[in-house]
Formats: structure tokens, C-alpha cells, sequence
């Protein structure tokens, strides 16, 4: 699965959010459910979703240039936004179609067919999700995160539009089926909002996960030879790209020359075992500092302000 790059998978998503569309529509046409029709609309946002989570995923694996000296990764933040933006316009539309149609009742058509493409789009949905998902993992991606999240909310949104409008055809109460509209809006209002915090989280330079964090620590100890300490290490992600920056402590004793090249393997490694870009800051090691053999990586003691 993860032989599949970024781009492709947004396609895949390109093509399922199409055929969706007329699907959900379909259904909307065969049995004038509201609720349908909003279920039609949010696949409308996938749409435009994927649309510029495969744009932001382009420009955000541009190199880095001398405008940008770090790389366009917080490109793919920009996508999480505008999807998150799409939801909140699409639920605002869903409210106000819903709030008529309970003013103003309408009776449910045949759900047969109509069911049986929703239910087909909603598979579709499941499916692309996952893909979606294991890619975005694989390759560090928010916008394809974002877009199987999306995709996965609008499964269970088909779910409770099938039920709500199920339960309307079958008991004659048409005004199930704009109360169940209305709280199809509601829900993917919220994922609008995660979506959205994510997105501010991730331009506000938010640290790496624990278990990241904590994978660099044992990468350092692991490599770096005895004697060497290090101080805070700080870390970033930038998309799909992670910093890090740590203070190296070595032996007074060496020379530029020797520091230098131990700090260049150690960035080495850390990209390669963890795909974090590594920056060291070199310090001197106080002189009557005790350094045991093979002692393993640890933090400078805190010598207070």
C-alpha cells in the first residue's frame, strides 16, 4: 500500500468523490430526500477538498529555494484549512435546506434504488478512505489524513442519512428526514472544526509526538560516542517534513574538526532512522565534568541561570 505516492492516492480520491457525486445525487432524484441531498453536498467538499489537497501536496514537495530555505511542507496545512472552510459552508447550506423543508414538509419518494446508491457511494467512500489513511501515515501527509478523516465522517453521515430517511419512508413522519439533514450539518461541522485546528496547530510550528521525540533521543544515544552529552532538544513539523535541534556537548579537549564530523554523523543518522532533519549547536563540556566509557547519551546537568 504504501508503494503508492501521494499524488496517486489523491487522484484515486479525484475519481471516487466523481463518482459519488452522481450517485448520492441519483439518490436525491429518485427519492427527494433532503437528507440525501445533503449527503450529496458534502461529497461535493470532497471533492473540492481533494482537489486542493492534490494542488498543496505538488507545491509542498517542491525544494526548498532561496525564498522558502526550508522546503514548502506547511503548504499541505493550507489544504487542511480550505476543507476544513468547504465544511462549514456546505453545513451552513445543509441548515438552511433543512430548516425549509420542516417548514414545509415533503413526502419521501421510492427509497429502493435510491438506498442502493447511496449505500454503493458510501462503500466507495469506506474504501478510498483507507487507502488514503495508510498513504498519509506512510508519508507523513496532513492533506491525505485530512481528506480520509473527511471521507470516514462522510461514511457514517451516509450511515445516519440512510437510517433517519429509512425510518421516515417506512413510518410516513417526513419531518425525520430534515431533522436527520440537520443533524448530518451538525456532525460535519465538527470534523470542519478539527480539521481547521489542525491546520492552525501545524502553522503554529506544534512540536513532534512523544513517540517521535522519543525515537531521536534513542537514535542519539544509540550513535553518539561515549563522553557526549546533549542538552533540550526542540522539534518541529513542517507537513510532511520534521526538524529537530539539539545542543551537542563534547569533550573540550577536541578540536573543531573532531566535533564537527561527529555532529554530521549523528544528523546522518537521525535522517536516516528517523526522517527528522537534524541541526546541532556544539558546546564545550565543562573540564571537571566526570565522563565514563560507553556511558549512554544523556542531558547536561542544568547549571541554573
Amino acid at each position: 500500500m504504501t508503494s503508492i505516492t501521494p499524488r496517486q492516492a489523491l487522484l484515486l480520491s479525484l475519481a471516487a468523490a466523481l463518482s459519488t457525486i452522481a450517485m448520492k445525487t441519483g439518490a436525491w432524484w429518485l427519492t427527494g430526500s433532503i437528507g440525501y441531498l445533503s449527503d450529496a453536498l458534502e461529497s461535493v467538499v470532497n471533492l473540492a477538498g481533494a482537489g486542493f489537497a492534490l494542488w498543496m501536496v505538488s507545491y509542498a514537495q517542491r525544494p526548498a529555494d532561496e525564498d522558502h530555505q526550508y522546503g514548502h511542507g506547511k503548504a499541505e496545512y493550507f489544504s487542511a484549512a480550505f476543507e476544513g472552510g468547504l465544511i462549514f459552508i456546505a453545513a451552513l447550506i445543509i441548515l438552511i435546506t433543512a430548516g425549509e423543508r420542516l417548514l414545509h414538509p415533503q413526502a419521501i419518494g421510492d427509497l429502493g434504488l435510491g438506498t442502493l446508491l447511496s449505500v454503493g457511494a458510501s462503500l466507495i467512500n469506506f474504501l478510498v478512505a483507507r487507502v488514503l489513511l495508510q498513504v498519509g501515515r506512510a508519508h507523513r501527509s496532513l492533506a491525505l489524513e485530512a481528506d480520509a478523516r473527511h471521507l470516514m465522517a462522510d461514511v457514517w453521515t451516509t450511515a445516519g442519512v440512510v437510517c433517519g430517511v429509512g425510518l421516515a419512508g417506512a413510518t410516513g413522519w417526513s419531518w425525520l428526514d430534515p431533522v436527520v439533514a440537520g443533524a448530518v450539518a451538525l456532525n460535519i461541522l465538527r470534523e470542519g472544526w478539527e480539521l481547521m485546528r489542525r491546520s492552525i496547530d501545524g502553522l503554529m510550528d506544534r512540536a513532534l509526538s512523544e513517540t517521535e521525540v522519543a525515537a531521536i533521543e534513542r537514535t542519539l544515544a544509540e550513535a553518539s560516542p561515549p563522553g557526549c552529552f546533549h542538552g533540550r532538544l526542540a522539534t518541529r513539523a513542517a507537513g510532511a517534513l520534521h526538524f529537530a535541534h539539539v545542543e551537542l556537548c563534547v569533550p573540550g579537549e577536541w578540536t573543531v574538526a573532531e566535533a564537527h564530523a561527529v555532529a554530521d554523523a549523528l544528523e546522518g543518522i537521525v535522517l536516516e532512522r528517523t526522517g527528522t532533519r537534524l541541526s546541532t549547536h556544539l558546546e564545550p563540556l565543562p573540564p571537571n565534568l566526570p565522563q565514563g566509557a560507553g556511558v549512554d547519551l544523556g542531558r547536561v546537568p542544568d547549571e541554573g541561570p
